[in-house]
């Protein structure tokens, strides 16, 4: 495990508290791991000290590497003044250290003043550090002056290295405390200061930018025709639209929900239908969505569907694996008509507008991007949704092609959900298809040293966007900002829209329910964020067609089963049932056709009805058993002493139905003999 944010922590702990095994864990994701035994090894001197010794190498993988510092302890102030950024370094513990420090044999020494030395470089160590100690302070004070020493020079060397680090736990009988967290997030009126380790950095706002003009939309070529859609003729029309000239994109925005009771009405509807099945299973999803975001029960199949195609490039380890100009080459052939993208809209009658997005600076030296370009990049998302809607566009399917996506979307879900981004970073494959283990961890590194260099930045979303996020998920997050403010619904699909999901919910909680995952693809990082973002995909394909190709190939799916929810009648038995007032009701949004079966049931009903209300007798009509009068109550449910409320079956042959002979045996009409 690993705790995102940090780049030194300290693992405070008693005698067997399970302090080294925690520490141990904490850098068990790293692919090498530095070693600094502070201890002396007196193990020819003490065989129950050597027994602990060798457990504590047994524990240490193969790759990682020892060095031992018991015979010079300032050397190892030395060892992390020169660690290197990319490197993983675990001290234990601070006790064999101080025990070595005040060995006589390194005496005279200024214990205070190398303590000092140690804090500082502790503070400025650039590789990631996990430092373990003995926590002294909640133990009784010793009886000799060589222990009373060793106490308050540990439990100096404890305060001064706390103050250092970024994060400090306690471990009590194997349980972690955390007693001090990284940085809260400052409010929004507050600026983000500049660290020094960032300053005259890009990160600081510049001036405003000039809006950037709205890509071309390219038209399908094989757009649907009017026959093949006319179940989705009377659809209601998108809501008016919301301006969005001027508009501050601050936390807190106000935006519309989905209609959730025409999204239950939907769900119950279906359940009328007339299906030789169980019923749509999966996609039932997929109907309660569409009548939600269209604010009808019977939602009617989208006819004009629009793919966004963001593209922008990361640099730096982010884009390690991959092919220079691959993703530039992959987008131009998408404007031309060419390639997965444009095939997939073309066969799905969708149209194509590729966008293109501000490149990103490498998050582990700078931030992605400055805040004043983030603004822009929200406002040009914002506006491309804006212009979809005034098409008359009902569906926006949100893809993405660029040069370390992946490690960005990464960053992202590591500040906003908390993941472990070698847990949520897909393994790389090269152009023959192999697995290339060595970038992928480039690309862990580069995210590790992002978060690290970040640490102490704002968590606000504008912030992530700049220090990891980078132009393609900040244009991704304006464009779901502007569809939910018009009620356009968002097919998402790979980890760039579900980065831009986590940060717009974080800016408008109400953004996240105009999504609509198709399929995980099997990324981990999609997979995580569809959890937190409480989204299921619809399918399971397992394809890997680039982030958006999943969700064209999903489309026509999803258009065939809105247009088979609509136009399915009625079950037969319940349109026979028409004539009550609950099945009427339930059968009020029917079409035509269905109203007129309707109509025919209640002309065939109303010779009864007439019937019923005159006094006299029908000659036509075969003799009936006497009615009741009307006054009359029903007589009641519970039986009576005359009558069981059961029949006893009756003996398939001779003999007695009971072996009690005192039974008295039942008659055919289920009363008691006698």
């Amino acid at each position: 495990m690993s705790i995102d944010g940090w780049n030194t922590v300290l693992v405070l702990g008693g005698i067997r508290s399970g302090k080294s095994e925690f520490a141990e864990a904490l850098v068990a994701d790293a692919p090498t791991v530095r070693y600094l035994a502070t201890a002396a090894d007196t193990s020819a001197d003490d065989e129950e000290w050597a027994t602990r010794l060798e457990a504590h190498r047994a524990r240490r993988p193969t790759t990682w590497t020892t060095e031992e510092t018991a015979g010079q302890p300032r050397r190892l102030a030395e060892l992390l003044a020169t660690a290197q950024p990319g490197e993983t370094l675990l001290v234990d513990d601070l006790g064999g250290w101080v025990t070595a420090l005040l060995d006589p044999a390194h005496q005279p020494a200024d214990a205070t003043a190398t303590i000092a030395e140690l804090a500082a470089a502790v503070r400025f160590c650039p590789a990631r550090l996990v430092l373990v100690s003995a926590e002294v302070g909640l133990s009784l004070v010793p009886t000799t002056p060589l222990g009373r020493a060793f106490a308050d020079a540990l439990g100096t060397a404890n305060r001064a290295v706390a103050d250092a680090v970024d994060t400090v736990v306690l471990v009590v009988a194997g349980q972690p405390c955390w007693l001090k967290p990284p940085p809260p997030p400052r409010p929004a009126a507050v600026p983000a200061q500049i660290t020094p380790a960032a300053a005259g950095s890009r990160v600081a706002t510049g001036p405003a930018l000039a809006p950037t003009p709205l890509p071309e939309v390219l038209a399908p070529s094989a757009p649907p025709t009017p026959a093949e859609l006319a179940s989705g003729a009377g659809a209601p029309r998108l809501a008016p639209p919301v301006t969005a000239t001027g508009l501050a994109i601050e936390p807190g925005l106000e935006l519309p929900m989905p209609d959730e009771d025409a999204g239950s009405q939907a769900v119950e509807r279906m359940a009328t239908r007339d299906l030789p099945g169980a019923g749509f299973g999966g996609l039932t999803q997929l109907v309660e969505f569409a009548a939600a975001t269209q604010g009808a029960p019977r939602p009617a199949p989208w006819d004009s569907t629009r793919v966004l195609l963001v593209h922008g490039d990361h640099t730096g380890g982010a884009a390690a694996g991959t092919t220079p100009g691959d993703s530039a080459r992959r987008a131009r052939e998408a404007r031309d008509g060419q390639g997965v993208w444009a095939r997939l809209a073309a066969e799905a009658g969708a149209e194509l507008q590729v966008v293109d997005a501000p490149a990103a600076d490498p998050i582990e030296t700078d931030p992605a991007l400055p805040l004043n370009q983030v603004e822009a990049a929200l406002q040009l998302g914002w506006r491309l949704a804006d212009q979809a809607a005034d098409a008359d566009v009902r569906l926006l399917v949100l893809g993405a092609c660029g040069a370390g996506t992946d490690a960005a979307a990464a960053a992202v879900l590591a500040v906003t959900a908390g993941a472990e981004p070698p847990a949520v970073l897909a393994r790389v494959r090269t152009e023959a298809g192999e697995y290339d283990d060595a970038a992928w961890m480039v690309r862990c590194a580069a995210v590790r040293d992002g978060l690290h260099r970040s640490r102490h930045s704002s968590r606000e979303p504008k912030e992530i966007l700049a220090e990891v996020g980078g132009g393609d998920i900040a244009v991704a997050t304006g464009v779901l900002l502007g569809a939910a403010a018009r009620r356009l619904p968002v097919l998402l699909d790979g980890p760039v829209g579900v980065a831009a999901g986590l940060v717009s919910r974080d800016l408008a909680g109400p953004a996240r329910h105009w999504c609509l995952l198709a399929d995980h693809g099997g990324h981990p990082g999609v997979q995580l964020a569809a959890d937190v973002l409480g989204l299921t995909p619809l399918l399971d394909l397992r394809l890997d067609l680039g982030e958006g190709g999943n969700a064209l190939v999903a489309l026509p799916l999803l258009r065939s089963a809105l247009a088979l929810a609509a136009a399915l009648p009625a079950h037969p038995s319940l349109r026979v049932e028409s004539g009550d007032t609950a099945s009427g009701k339930a059968e009020s949004d029917e079409a035509a056709p269905d109203k007129a079966a309707s109509d025919v049931v209640e002309l065939t009903t109303e010779p009864a009805a007439a019937d019923s209300l005159t006094n006299e007798p029908d000659e036509a009509k075969p003799p009936m058993e006497e009615s009741a009068p009307a006054t009359e109550q029903p007589e009641p449910a519970t039986p009576t002493d005359d009558e069981p409320d059961f029949r006893e079956p009756e003996p398939a042959g001779p003999g007695p139905t009971s072996t009690d002979p005192e039974s008295t045996p039942l008659d055919s009409s289920g009363r008691r003999a006698g």
